[in-house]
């Protein structure tokens, strides 16, 4: 039997340079007064918008070995979640690849959402992703 309660993740990507060294920072939450997990992993060369798709694979992988069924994603970056919302076509054809990914990983949950939120709200997530691009720098 799956877990009924609700997660949050605070997600970003970051890129010194763009294209540059990247990395990806995760915060998930339940609630608690402590983040129930942190992820911060460097992915290579990329640009910001690669990152900060990862960085939301990332998320939706960890929450499905997890066996999470209801999460709701915070992100800081608006192209991001206004293209998993359908509000914005993805042009890029590897953006769009990872897109793909992601809306397959996110129909397996019971409840997904995904918000745009201000930078001062993420600035858990933006530190992890900044220190992950710093340690391929």
């Amino acid at each position: 039997m799956k877990p009924t309660r609700s997660y949050e993740v605070y997600i970003d990507g970051a890129s010194l340079g763009n294209p540059g060294p990247a990395g990806v920072g995760i915060v998930f939450q339940d609630g608690g007064p402590a983040p129930v997990r942190e992820l911060s992993r460097p992915v290579g060369q990329t640009t910001n918008n690669v990152a900060e798709y990862l960085a939301l694979l990332y998320a939706l992988h960890e929450a499905v070995r997890a066996g999470w069924s209801r999460l709701a994603v915070k992100t800081d970056s608006e192209l991001l979640a206004r293209q998993i919302n359908g509000q914005y076509r993805v042009r890029d054809p590897f953006l769009r690849c990872l897109h793909d990914l992601a809306l397959d990983l996110v129909a397996g949950f019971d409840e997904f959402t995904i918000q745009h939120v201000p930078r001062e709200q993420n600035a858990a997530a933006d530190r992890l992703a900044g220190q992950a691009a710093k340690r391929q720098h």
